[in-house]
């Protein structure tokens, strides 16, 4: 079946982009309006006016570079405030010493603010706040002592690109959060409609199968006894399985898009346990797990699963076919504890000790052996005709550990 792929374009970043691209031009117009009305406070107006020239042409040339972060690059970012620092430091060499004294506004006035403003959208605020510190410097150079306005200025430009910066970084948390909250939606009501299609067809059919399988009996029966068993596994699998992984671009420039919904591995991250024990659910074997997800490094539950595995095995050989197993999974505060029951004939008193002397390791190695390298343990009780009970315990700092493997 091919797969669906549902593209969804969701950016809160895009309209400061959009915004900070107005801000520059509208504020590059403020700043020469400015220099126009105070043209006698400039005793040398050549030289702004060459200033205003250049910062004229590097704002409308440089428009598409504030469109995306992907757009804004470093070197730019880095030659914008240049432009911004150059114009402060050329204010005490054009403008009176009047226009100075009284406080008047450096060459490029607060059209500054949105050099600091690309860093911090770019960047979040640790960058917004590398970016004001020069701006800063540049003002108490311009004014040439700390004024209580100058400082007040700096205050302000410092506090609001953080302030901006650090709301851009919770924005970007933000959606990334939705972009998985809505494919989970969408992978799990495709996951519903195949169940219903399934359900209108395989498991159908299976179970037909086995009814006919038992009436008809013979090799029929065994048949159906097989049917039976996959009818309740593909039941499991298709109520209990993974929700599919979305798959998220970081392409930043068009905010989250997501491209479409596929079913992976994560290895990078903790595995639910449930899902890897799914399998083993069939007609003679009942899995009875919490309702929430268990959560274990991948390796972990890999041998983990591979255990219940080697028990199952071990009441199929010694306990027969027509034996019934039972696994319950619980998830305590400090350890992943898996029971596996069987109602089979049980295990002679000292076999165990037997066996592992023959070389027969299945319990010795495939069970304790797997729990006791990830540092928990197998407890094994079997009374003669009464079955067995196999207990698997794994410590929870494997979870832990899982969960340090996300970051």
């Amino acid at each position: 079946m091919p797969k669906r792929e549902r593209v969804m374009r969701m950016s809160v970043e895009l309209p400061l982009w959009r915004a900070l691209t107005a801000y520059r031009v509208l504020t590059m117009l403020y700043a020469v309006g400015l220099f126009v009305t105070t043209y006698d406070a400039y005793d040398r107006p050549g030289i702004a006016i060459a200033y205003f020239a250049v910062l004229c042409v590097w704002t409308l040339a440089t428009l598409p570079r504030v469109q995306n972060a992907t757009a804004c690059t470093k070197r730019f970012l880095t030659a914008d405030l240049l432009v911004a620092l150059t114009g402060i430091l050329l204010t005490p060499l054009v403008v009176s010493d009047q226009h100075i004294q009284e406080s008047g506004p450096t060459l490029p006035s607060i059209w500054t603010a949105g050099s600091v403003l690309a860093f911090a959208i770019k960047g979040g605020w640790r960058w917004a706040a590398f970016a004001s510190t020069p701006v800063a410097v540049a003002n108490l150079i311009e004014r040439g002592h700390p004024a209580r306005d100058t400082v007040h200025n700096v205050i302000l430009v410092w506090v609001a690109s953080i302030a901006i910066g650090y709301v851009v970084e919770v924005a970007r948390a933000s959606e990334r959060t939705l972009a998985r909250a809505l494919e989970i939606e969408a992978a799990t009501r495709e996951r519903e409609r195949l169940a219903r299609d399934i359900h209108d067809s395989v498991l159908q059919v299976l179970a037909m199968v086995q009814r006919r399988g038992a009436v008809i009996g013979g090799e029929a029966a065994e048949l159906g006894r097989m049917a039976g068993e996959q009818e309740v596994a593909l039941r499991t699998l298709v109520s209990r399985g993974l929700v599919p992984v979305s798959r998220v671009s970081r392409d930043t420039a068009e905010g989250a898009v997501v491209l479409a919904v596929d079913e992976g591995d994560e290895e990078d991250g903790p595995v639910d346990l449930r899902t890897l024990l799914a399998p083993f659910a069939a007609a003679r074997v009942n899995l009875a797990e919490p309702g929430a997800p268990v959560l274990l490094d991948p390796a972990a539950a890999r041998e983990l699963a591979a255990a219940v595995g080697a028990a199952l095995d071990n009441v199929r050989e010694h306990a027969g076919e027509r034996a019934r197993a039972w696994i319950l999974v619980e998830d305590e505060p400090d350890a992943v504890i898996v029971t596996v029951r069987d109602d089979g004939p049980g295990i002679a008193a000292g076999r165990l000790a037997q066996a592992e002397g023959e070389g027969r390791l299945g319990v010795a190695q495939s069970i304790r052996g797997r729990l006791r390298d990830l540092g928990g343990g197998a407890e094994l009780v079997s009374t003669p005709g009464q079955g067995t009970e196999v207990e698997l315990t794994v410590p929870k700092q494997q979870v832990k550990r899982g969960k340090a493997g996300t970051g």
